[in-house]
């Protein structure tokens, strides 16, 4: 198998999901309903690195000591938005208008973004 190279612009995020979806769809081992699961089962593994990560930077196993940098704990997020973004795409086509009415919701109840009264997301 030979790895192809998708350019996208960096600015496009939604051109970046739609391609990293379209490729893994394209590399599937699983149908159906087990491949949408385990695609969004794909996002705990990648939290699990965030957490693995955090406790690298801040040298919390005695046994290893610091084994990572706050750098690695920022590509980990960056894994974990990506993953979900992908794992959202891949439950629907209009990922894009479900994420952002989503944020939409989000930011008119949190405080200080213009308009929330202050409840929780």
């Amino acid at each position: 198998m030979t790895d192809q190279h998708v350019s996208v612009p960096a600015d496009d995020l939604w051109s970046a999901v739609d391609a990293l979806w379209t490729w893994l769809d394209g590399h599937r081992t699983h149908e159906g309903r087990e491949g949408v699961l385990l695609r969004i089962l794909k996002l705990q593994e990648e939290t699990g690195e965030v957490a693995q990560a955090v406790i690298g930077a801040t040298g919390q196993n005695p046994r290893k000591g610091t084994t990572h940098t706050w750098d690695d704990v920022q590509a980990e997020l960056c894994d974990v938005a990506i993953t979900a973004l992908v794992a959202l795409r891949t439950l629907t086509p209009q990922a894009r208008e479900v994420f952002t009415r989503h944020l939409s919701g989000v930011l008119q109840r949190s405080p200080g973004t213009g308009g929330g009264a202050g409840r929780q997301a």
